[in-house]
């Protein structure tokens, strides 16, 4: 039986399920009018100064800022997200920008090396053409600028595939660099299926591809792309463990696990996703923690009495709700939530799950959504053994009132790129951002996404 390709993507409103629009995908020859049209102003753009590019990276920023409201708006609208969140994400954008723009001219200066019989060395960061980002949804502005960002300050033009349900943010986001002052067309948004962003990633034009979503996905991308023999940076899923020890501050411990698992409504690859806590300290802490999970109030995420807005789509709903169904038939324990609430909306209860074992979907695969999984562990060593046993390797946590004592841990033991100590995990711009296993590799942030696109080209002086 042959399958009807579908002409247009609609969002849709997670807190009501309305239809907020509708957008057609373009026509191939649109798709390759707009690649032509961005290489070429990556041509322009690559000639001109790193403060020239620093000035413009600057003002998107400023430009964000200055449509705030729209856009935090538009965003909760599309993907469910508090707005007060929403706004919060802006404002890490347009910090992205101002760090990027000031530090890039010494992140790209080129280097000098002496050599033997008197020859000298330069080393040079040249920026390559057109970078192709295919981008989640469940941090609208961020993903985009997380990488796009980097790249124009590089000298690079850019293409993007947003995920359809945050089409309108995409959109404006595109919009909103113009009027910035970015040359038009080197920021390029598409709006293509799968099987035409397979023809983007081998298209001759496209020197880069960046990728953000599962592991699964990532795989399918990363084979396309070694396939083009183009470079490619994968941020993916992971079930990030947060540890408390027994010397932890239990107070701060709870408060700060609670933020980690809902932020964002729980749709975070970096948030915080099994909790391992040593037996000393294990049944206060589960107290604790259920009732603080169980306090949590779903609601609009438009008004300002809301902990908890709703999943982005239905099926993400269904899928995770699922998994939670899953691991209950294999023996672990519902200590709240868990069940979906009857009507408007995908909402779902901030859920505490317990006795959380290997062969679980609580234990072994990423819940993207309000689902904490609680595992108990003998002590340091054995939490930081149950951490470390997953195919995962994104972020993590330690609470411990000596922070020197996790520092050594998070740097000699735990097997991720990112770990956070007493606090959870949210980007900063000084600080690089990626993961290891099948959490992808690349970073982003720092002074290392701006490299991960550039012919790093070595000159020799006779």
């Amino acid at each position: 039986m042959s399958t009807i390709k579908q002409e247009s993507i609609s969002t849709i409103n997670p807190a009501t399920g309305e239809t907020l629009q509708i957008y057609t995908y373009m026509p191939k020859s649109e798709v390759e009018d707009k690649i032509d049209k961005c290489h070429h102003a990556f041509t322009e753009w690559k000639q001109k100064p790193i403060g020239e590019r620093g000035r413009i990276i600057q003002a998107i920023g400023k430009v964000m800022l200055e449509n705030q409201d729209e856009l935090s708006r538009l965003m909760t609208q599309e993907m469910g997200k508090l707005l007060e969140q929403s706004v919060q994400e802006i404002k890490l954008c347009a910090a992205i920008c101002d760090y990027t723009a000031k530090n890039g001219s010494v992140q790209l200066q080129d280097l000098k090396r002496d050599l033997e019989d008197g020859e000298r060395g330069i080393i040079t960061f040249s920026p390559i053409g057109v970078i192709y980002g295919i981008q989640p949804w469940n941090y609208p502005v961020y993903q985009v600028i997380r990488y796009a960002i980097s790249n124009l300050t590089a000298g690079n033009g850019v293409l993007l595939k947003h995920a359809s349900n945050v089409t309108g943010t995409g959109k404006m986001l595109e919009e909103l660099f113009v009027k910035a002052g970015l040359p038009e067309h080197l920021f390029t948004v598409l709006i293509i299926d799968h099987e035409q962003s397979d023809e983007v990633i081998n298209h001759n034009l496209v020197r880069g591809i960046t990728f953000t979503g599962s592991s699964e996905a990532g795989r399918g991308i990363g084979k396309k792309a070694g396939d083009a023999l183009k470079k490619s940076v994968l941020e993916l899923g992971s079930n990030d463990a947060y540890l408390v020890l027994e010397d932890a501050d239990l107070e701060l411990a709870v408060e700060m696990c609670v933020k980690g698992r809902v932020y964002n409504n729980g749709e975070t690859c970096i948030a915080a996703k099994r909790f391992i806590v040593v037996d000393a300290v294990y049944e206060d802490f589960k107290k604790a923690f259920v009732k603080a999970m169980s306090d949590l109030k779903m609601g609009d995420p438009m008004g300002d009495d809301a902990d908890l807005g709703p999943m982005a789509r239905e099926d993400l709903r269904e899928t995770m709700h699922q998994q939670v169904l899953d691991s209950v038939e294999k023996g672990a324990e519902i200590l709240c939530g868990g069940k979906i609430p009857e009507g408007k909306g995908f909402y779902y209860p901030a859920t505490v799950l317990g006795n959380v074992k290997p062969g679980q979907p609580a234990y072994d695969a990423e819940i993207f959504g309000p689902v904490a999984s609680l595992i108990k562990a003998k002590d340091t060593h054995d939490a930081m053994r149950i951490a470390n046993d997953s195919r995962f390797g994104l972020g993590g946590g330690i609470f411990s009132k000596d922070e020197e004592k996790a520092a050594k841990l998070a740097s000699a033991h735990f097997d991720t790129g990112m770990i956070f100590v007493n606090t959870f995990g949210l980007a900063k711009p000084p600080m690089p951002f990626g993961g290891v296993k099948d959490s992808g590799f690349g970073r982003e942030h720092g002074g290392f996404g701006i490299k991960e696109f550039v012919n790093v080209k070595s000159i020799i002086l006779g």
